[in-house]
């Protein structure tokens, strides 16, 4: 009786311990974010489980799947794993209706549930530029509109022009009618100038359904210009007898063709020598007769534009004159050197003859004072027996 009553005891004891054990779980579940159209996998987890059921509801508690039996005729629902540790499925082609609250239940007594928020993220469309109207004049105002729809939460619009962003612009965000995504846009005002025209302008729509790869639009500019006008000469040096090439450089869109060239306010006086061709005025045989004033004029649709260019045809000799300086320096410095040789030599020559005159003088100073040749010879010849007391020393 008392090994009966012991065992009785150790049988609720065990028991105890494992409705403890089961009562002590709690089933782990984890929120899950997915992009619209993807799928989402639900997981609820137990660590220790004596053989008690899991059990997924969707939001609107409908039972998904009790343990590895499907409970919904859902084809989108589909079972990934089913233990007594582990019960995971997964919902594939998922829509924005599918979010909301997901119930995970371990049926101990009493039943103990977790929750797993399904987010949806809703992609937005490609975006769209409206506003632009070609083509458009220098100098007009631009409005360009960047709209997307379908967001989920809202996009973020960027502006870039020149690879350069603009950030003074204007944003808008509006609820669409299923009152879970949102229509964004966005707007861009500019004046434009003729750098503008070929430029790109681009919305970028950002956000993070997208991974990291945006969306844009893009929208080419095309700006009509009045010409711009400059006149390049062949030579910086017109000489006569030359030809001279006169390009007239215009640009403008639309592009000005054909040019107008005129001299002094007149037509071209010898449509012989003087030759258009395209763009460029050709000059034959320069002559003085062609000095004046040549005017290139452009024109397109929307305006007029003209450049000047005063030709003097100089004469080859006065050119050849005005490009020797070096050789007139050149000449002035020989010219200097040799004044200042011939100097020096006849200064040189002063000096010597000036010591040889004094020595002469000295020898000859004992015949100063003779009254006739001889004793002028005499007295010479005495002035060498003396020799040694009127020694004159040179250094």
């Amino acid at each position: 009786m008392i090994w009966k009553r012991s065992a009785v005891l150790r049988f609720y004891s065990v028991c105890g311990l494992l409705l403890q054990g089961s009562q002590g779980q709690f089933p782990l579940t984890q929120n899950v974010t997915v992009v619209e159209g993807g799928t989402a996998i639900l997981t609820c987890r137990v660590d220790q489980n004596d053989n008690t059921s899991l059990q997924w509801s969707n939001p609107a508690q409908q039972t998904l799947y009790f343990d590895d039996k499907k409970a919904l005729r859902d084809n989108r629902i589909e079972l990934v794993r089913a233990s007594w540790h582990e019960l995971s499925i997964s919902v594939s082609d998922v829509s924005l209706s599918d979010e909301g609250q997901y119930t995970c239940s371990l049926f101990t007594m009493p039943v103990k549930t977790s929750k797993a928020y399904l987010t949806v993220l809703g992609v937005p469309e490609k975006p769209q530029i409206s506003g632009f109207s070609s083509p458009v004049m220098e100098g007009d105002l631009m409005q360009l509109t960047c709209k997307t729809s379908g967001s989920k939460p809202a996009a973020d619009i960027r502006w870039f022009k020149n690879d350069k962003e603009i950030k003074d612009v204007k944003y808008l965000k509006e609820e669409d009618a299923n009152r879970k995504t949102f229509t964004v846009s966005s707007t861009l005002d500019f004046r434009v100038d003729r750098s503008d025209d070929g430029v790109a302008v681009i919305c970028r729509v950002d956000h993070e359904a997208l991974n990291a790869t945006p969306q844009v639009a893009m929208q080419v500019l095309e700006i009509h210009y009045t010409p711009s006008v400059k006149i390049i000469p062949s030579t910086p040096f017109p000489q006569e007898g030359q030809p001279l090439i006169l390009t007239c450089e215009s640009k403008g869109k639309p592009l000005p063709e054909p040019v107008l060239w005129t001299k002094d306010g007149g037509e071209l006086p010898d449509p012989d020598r003087m030759v258009v061709s395209g763009r460029e005025l050709n000059i034959l045989f320069l002559n003085k007769t062609d000095n004046g004033t040549y005017r290139c004029e452009a024109t397109n649709t929307i305006g007029q534009s003209s450049a000047e260019y005063v030709l003097i045809v100089h004469d080859p000799n006065a050119l050849a004159g005005q490009t020797g300086p070096d050789h007139a320096l050149i000449g002035g410095i020989v010219a200097v050197v040799v004044f200042v040789t011939l100097c020096s030599i006849f200064l040189l020559g002063r000096y010597l003859a000036r010591h040889k005159g004094t020595y002469l003088t000295n020898e000859a100073k004992g015949a100063e004072d003779a009254p006739d040749a001889d004793t002028a010879i005499i007295n010479a010849e005495g002035s060498q027996v003396n020799a040694e007391e009127k020694k004159e020393y040179f250094i």
